[in-house]
């Protein structure tokens, strides 16, 4: 019996990458067998599923087998807690990155019940974020996964309850007939949970390009997050990296490690990282560098997998075919907050608008991080601002009960 998950699936097959990308966001190794170049998988997909071919197929290192399983489906599997203990709490923190944790952290050492509501899995971008080497305390580095967890395993060792592969849906204001008694928060899972007071700490998304084709190929060559999709690409002759800030360059040398060539392709005149990842990204051997470049378009293959990029130069307006099998793409980030619908002020960007005590324009929501308007969307920075958001916090709940 296999001691790692396996997935059975195809490139072409929706499904198979979500639910990819639901393991990969929760940080759950898995072995990824494509059955349309392995007649053995297919072959075993049909016998558990009595002839058909019902994909993804599942299978856990205990034996136990999901077939075409929902997100919620999976997350039950894997015990992933999806139901508050209580219906009500002092903060409720919308989001499990490392400014969640950290409000969580200061909040929960002054004795208040702090429920965290992650949409995906704890750690935000941090968790899948191969390494830091610029996070003060660290002199040799560390990995994003494990920092996420030692934040994690902080935040549970003062009590703080942390749902996961749940989203907030929306918030009411409760009013007592005295004025503001707290929020009602509604829950992706239909669950109604009461707070004195929301912290909005839902980060934000990586960017898409919008080019053609590649709303077709994620999952199957186009891929946001070098850590969960790296490994795929070991021995691949050509990968590409989009974007040339500090996340491009990191996500490209950490891709070094599988592809035998990486090329950071970037639409600027010059790359935006910083001095030093430039310096390791030039000299690197396995590393190359286009410049004034945008995507126009990817091209897939008869398997439905990414075969090559088509560029445009963006001084000369020529194209040309750059041949890549993998194309991992970091061009920005855009707030979560859909969610949020008009219930809070959003800047042009739709990043929360706060003033300096991360107050919102609504009573008893604070917001802090990436999600912020004005947030320097930086590790550290997200850390500081989650520790001032849990002060300020604690001056809002001080005057409610005076």
């Amino acid at each position: 019996m296999s001691d790692k998950l396996r997935v059975i699936g195809a490139s072409w097959c929706p499904d198979c990458k979500r639910a990819k990308t639901f393991l990969g966001q929760h940080r759950i190794e898995f072995e990824w067998i494509d059955m349309e170049t392995d007649p053995s998988a297919q072959a075993e997909v049909e016998r558990i599923n009595d002839g058909k071919r019902i994909i993804p197929t599942i299978i856990f290192p205990d034996g136990s087998i999901l077939t075409e399983p929902s997100n919620d489906e999976l997350a039950e599997k894997l015990n992933i807690v999806r139901e508050a203990s209580m219906g009500s709490y002092d903060l409720l923190i919308a989001g499990g990155g490392p400014t969640a944790l950290t409000t969580a952290i200061y909040a929960a050492r002054e004795n208040l019940k702090v429920l965290i509501v992650e949409k995906s899995a704890v750690g935000g971008q941090a968790g899948v974020t191969e390494r830091f080497d610029n996070y003060p305390g660290f002199p040799d580095g560390i990995g994003g996964a494990e920092l996420a967890g030692r934040f994690e395993l902080q935040a549970t060792k003062y009590g703080v309850e942390i749902l996961q592969a749940v989203g907030v849906e929306s918030f009411r204001e409760i009013d007592n007939g005295e004025g503001y008694a707290g929020l009602d928060v509604t829950l992706s899972t239909g669950a109604v949970v009461q707070t004195r007071v929301m912290l909005v700490a839902t980060g934000s998304t990586y960017r898409r390009t919008g080019a053609d084709g590649e709303d077709d190929l994620i999952g199957a060559g186009i891929h946001f997050c070098a850590t969960c999709d790296g490994p795929f690409y070991k021995g691949a002759k050509e990968v590409v990296v989009l974007g040339g800030g500090n996340s491009g360059l990191e996500e490209g040398l950490f891709l070094t490690q599988f592809a035998d060539h990486v090329t950071v392709i970037e639409r600027g005149s010059e790359l935006r990282g910083s001095k030093l990842l430039q310096e390791k990204v030039y000299n690197h051997p396995k590393m190359s560098v286009k410049l004034n470049e945008a995507v126009q378009s990817f091209v897939a293959n008869d398997k439905g997998q990414l075969e090559s990029v088509v560029l445009e130069n963006l001084r000369t307006n020529e194209r040309s075919t750059h041949t890549a099998s993998g194309a991992f793409v970091f061009i920005g980030l855009d707030p979560n907050t859909d969610w949020l619908s008009g219930s809070v002020d959003l800047d042009e960007r739709k990043f929360i608008e706060t003033n300096q005590m991360f107050k919102t324009s609504a009573l008893g929501v604070f917001a802090a991080g990436d999600v912020r308007g004005g947030s320097t969307k930086q590790l550290a920075s997200a850390v500081g601002e989650g520790a001032a958001a849990a002060i300020q916090i604690r001056y809002f709940l001080d005057k409610l009960e005076k």
